[in-house]
């Protein structure tokens, strides 16, 4: 199975340890293609879009489109990243374009550091 990064996928997110999301969810592949010799990509979860996720910095929205094969405005969990095995992703769903795949970089990294949005 061939899985790129940009793509939204179904994964398997169970079994869950404490808060940690817990069931078949769709989730986008972060992680480049060229890295990595281990059959893992690097995933944010997506989630059912809530108004108050617009005053979380982590939480990124994504509206329905046919490229990315949502259902529902959504929301891209940019705090819960996380490297999967390939035998947890059962259907690709479509893509971000890479205006949002670098939002998603960027939200990601601040989220180790807030100061690495900044340009200096």
């Amino acid at each position: 199975m061939t899985i790129l990064q940009s793509e939204i996928w179904m994964v398997e997110f169970y079994p869950k340890v404490g808060s940690e999301i817990a069931k078949l969810c769709p989730a986008v592949v972060v992680s480049s293609n060229e890295i990595g010799r281990l059959p893992l990509k690097t995933i944010v979860p997506i989630t059912e879009w809530s108004a108050q996720y617009a005053h979380y910095p982590w939480m990124v929205k994504l509206e329905v489109s046919t490229q990315n094969g949502l259902s529902k405005t959504s929301a891209v969990d940019c705090f819960q990243i996380k490297n999967f095995s390939h035998e947890r992703f059962s259907e690709k769903l479509g893509v971000v374009d890479a205006v949002t795949l670098e939002l998603l970089h960027t939200t990601i990294a601040q989220t180790l550091n807030p100061l690495y949005g900044l340009k200096r």
